[in-house]
């Protein structure tokens, strides 16, 4: 019998939990350890309509890459978080996150979106320290693509990621070595630059932080939150279909970016 205790275990060896960030909360955030699982729904984030989509298929555990809870309080139906909690208490569903250390680990979110881009001779940036295997893990990657203007790979990126806009400065028209940091990376706006970089691809960038770049004459590119990170889904869940075939793993149909552009 496959329990959520075992599926927690392959997802830290896939993504340590040393690997995360101080502030972070990541692992078991609702649920019975020792509870059988037989079928895993994973997406992005824990929303509503990723919740009734694991009571219909039928799902025990829902494995996101946000967490449910981000900061204290009570669990009642006052609060969007805290409705969605009952939801999944009241319905036998645990949950469980992999957060910044997915976003850390080797092969991890940002190894993802650098392949996603096309990236080549993919390296870490400031590594924080290597894996079991001797890997370097940290936040940033920086990779290679062939030189190319500003508007060409603005186009890979759209198209790659599926995104309905991007914001960007165009600061040197020209892009060959690139940065990524999938989410909320544009505090590190002067690492990807330190780096060599020509081109930042992340997202949730700040009026300020766009400036910043402009200044330091580094291309910045903003292609949201969900389409820089929602690649590591598909991922996550082949990997984990692979360490348990027993049971199925899902891929979230119905969770998709809220932000539209008119």
């Amino acid at each position: 019998m496959t329990t959520v205790q075992d599926i927690l275990r392959a997802i830290e060896a896939i993504a340590p939990e040393h690997m995360k960030m101080e502030w972070d909360h990541i692992g078991l955030n609702c649920g019975h350890i020792d509870a059988p699982v037989t079928k895993i729904l994973v997406a992005l984030d824990p929303f509503a309509e990723t919740i009734e989509e694991a009571k219909e298929l039928g799902a025990e555990l829902l494995v996101t890459h946000h967490a449910l809870i981000w900061e204290g309080g009570f669990v009642n139906d006052q609060t969007v978080w805290g409705k969605n909690a009952l939801t999944l208490i009241e319905n036998g569903i645990a949950h469980i996150n992999a957060h910044t250390n997915l976003d850390c680990a080797p092969g991890g979110v940002n190894d993802v979106l650098a392949a996603k881009l096309g990236l080549t001779d993919t390296t870490v940036i400031n590594p924080v320290g290597t894996n079991a295997q001797g890997l370097p893990y940290g936040l940033l990657r920086t990779g290679l693509v062939p030189e190319q203007t500003m508007d060409t790979f603005l186009a890979t990126v759209k198209n790659a990621l599926g995104c309905e806009g991007l914001r960007y400065v165009n600061a040197t028209g020209k892009v060959h070595r690139v940065a990524v940091g999938g989410g909320a990376c544009g505090s590190e706006i002067a690492d990807a630059y330190t780096a060599g970089c020509d081109t930042f691809v992340t997202a949730d960038v700040k009026y300020n932080q766009f400036r910043e770049a402009y200044d330091l004459g580094i291309n910045i590119i903003d292609a949201g939150h969900f389409h820089t990170e929602n690649p590591i889904c598909g991922v996550l869940a082949k990997k984990l279909q692979a360490a348990f075939p027993e049971i199925a793993v899902f891929l979230s149909k119905n969770h998709t970016d809220p932000m539209k552009f008119y």
